[in-house]
């Protein structure tokens, strides 16, 4: 076997820089603590984060600046994000704990077991559940479940609810109507459209 590392010394040494400082200034903090501060770390190393995102203090991010998180995007305790290629969380899109988010593999027709790379994409207000595992290449459609600790290897559409190894289609997700404010009923689908709207 042949097997040669993708990645240059240039790009270990920014690994290791990046490990440290994280290690140092984020990952002692408490939980969701110092969101803001942990926002302008990962800013520093290149990470495209909106400000109001949240990323926890245990989160493992492999290379920050191939982050992408919009607005209110959620990396919770203990989620292994191995962004070896970009990773993308749309606005409102939750990755829940000890998710694990692979953008690597290997050619396993490959004698030489060559890493292979492809991107991944949480689309807006999906939800990542708890120890869940989201395969390259894979996208997760707005608004859809990938349910704790199902392996999510091929596209999630959208809206769709799946669960297993490997994961299936359970469902559709259906936002139900909510009884609220002074009793009036309101349809949460368009409570949610009307937030995006206040987001932008």
């Amino acid at each position: 076997m042949n097997f040669k590392t993708p990645y240059s010394r240039r790009d270990k040494l920014k690994r290791l820089i990046w490990t440290v400082v994280w290690g140092v200034f984020a990952r002692p903090l408490p939980k969701s603590a110092g969101r803001r501060w942990k926002i302008f770390i990962l800013r520093i190393f290149g990470a495209k984060v909106a400000w109001t995102a949240n990323v926890y203090s245990s989160a493992t991010i492999f290379k920050p600046w191939l982050l992408e998180m919009k607005d209110y995007a959620c990396l919770a305790s203990g989620v292994d994000c191995y962004n070896a290629a970009p990773i993308t969380l749309g606005a409102y899109a939750v990755v829940s704990q000890r998710a694990f988010l692979c953008a690597a593999g290997h050619d396993i027709t490959d004698p030489d077991h060559h890493q292979t790379e492809a991107p991944i994409t949480i689309e807006d207000r999906a939800w990542v559940c708890a120890e869940a595992f989201v395969g390259q290449g894979v996208t997760v459609g707005q608004g859809a479940v990938v349910c704790p600790r199902a392996v999510a290897v091929k596209n999630v559409e959208p809206w769709a609810v799946v669960g297993g190894n490997p994961a299936k289609f359970i469902k559709m997700r259906r936002i139900e109507e909510l009884n609220i404010r002074g009793g009036e009923c309101y349809n949460l689908n368009k409570l949610i459209v009307q937030s995006w709207h206040l987001a932008a």
